[in-house]
């Protein structure tokens, strides 16, 4: 590719002056999102597996990236690819993700140390996985951003002392980002913070932490603040509330539209020129 997103995408990360990763699930909400200021838009493997019509972790690896691709092509800002635990449990399996995210045109990438259905990678496992994507995206020809995320806190796999001893292994491997999604309140991502060091932190803006501002992320250090399948549940919301007062009660305003024309200019004006 002619264009490398990926200084541009490593500069957003300022610890104490966060920028917002706005997820989006498909064209048309990444151009919105786009339009409406974002600064770079993050895929949510969740949110594209529900226009699939499928739950998270039934995505392959080329689905996935090909759907990133589309939202590189769709619009001018730099997109991050959610890519789960990489698409495989071996070191190998990671760097070959990197290597396709970055064919794909994405200038950053996250991987997950917790595999489909919750079970966590033994940490010399994860470690090595870690090492082996950073490798990786050393190895390109262009920049791209290799974050880590310790995801076994949200899925019940391990508790905070073991995510934050992952997370510290993770930066000692070269990481370029740190990510441990609802590691408790203010206190514990406090924590998070202070073991990163200089590196980066992502915090996912929901459930205790969704209280927070952009302010008291930054007071706190943070670099990144991503939204995950946030916004995609809140469409899906709305779909499920409207739909049960139209088809289960026969009722037709219980929700206010946006205007299609609206919606027309920020499409037109999130998209990329050309």
């Amino acid at each position: 590719m002619t264009h490398d997103p990926g200084p541009a995408f490593r500069a957003l990360h300022r610890p104490g002056d966060p920028f917002i990763l706005a997820n989006a699930w498909d064209v048309g909400s990444a151009r919105m999102l786009a339009a409406l200021g974002a600064e770079a838009i993050g895929t949510t493997s969740s949110g594209h597996a529900f226009t699939l019509g499928r739950s998270d972790g039934q995505v392959s690896r080329d689905e996935a990236l090909a759907h990133a691709a589309d939202l590189v092509a769709a619009m001018p800002l730099p997109v991050s690819g959610d890519l789960e635990a990489g698409y495989g449990d071996a070191p190998d399996d990671v760097a070959e993700t990197v290597r396709g995210a970055a064919e794909a045109g994405l200038a950053g990438l996250s991987i997950e140390d917790v595999a489909h259905g919750g079970v966590a990678f033994p940490r010399d496992l994860a470690i090595e996985r870690v090492k082996a994507g950073v490798a990786a995206a050393r190895a390109l020809s262009r920049d791209i951003v290799f974050l880590a995320r310790a995801d076994g806190v949200m899925h019940g796999a391990y508790d905070l002392e073991e995510g934050l001893a992952r997370i510290a292994a993770f930066r000692d491997a070269g990481a370029d980002g740190l990510y441990i999604p609802l590691p408790g309140g203010p206190d514990a991502l406090a924590r998070v913070v202070e073991t990163a060091g200089s590196v980066p932190v992502n915090v996912l803006a929901v459930g205790p932490l969704a209280s927070l501002s952009r302010a008291d992320f930054a007071a706190a250090g943070v670099a990144r603040i991503s939204l995950g399948s946030a916004l995609a549940r809140m469409t899906h919301r709305v779909i499920h509330d409207a739909g049960a007062a139209i088809l289960q009660d026969g009722r037709f305003d219980s929700h206010r539209m946006i205007g299609g024309g609206k919606v027309d200019a920020l499409l037109a004006k999130g998209a990329r020129e050309g």
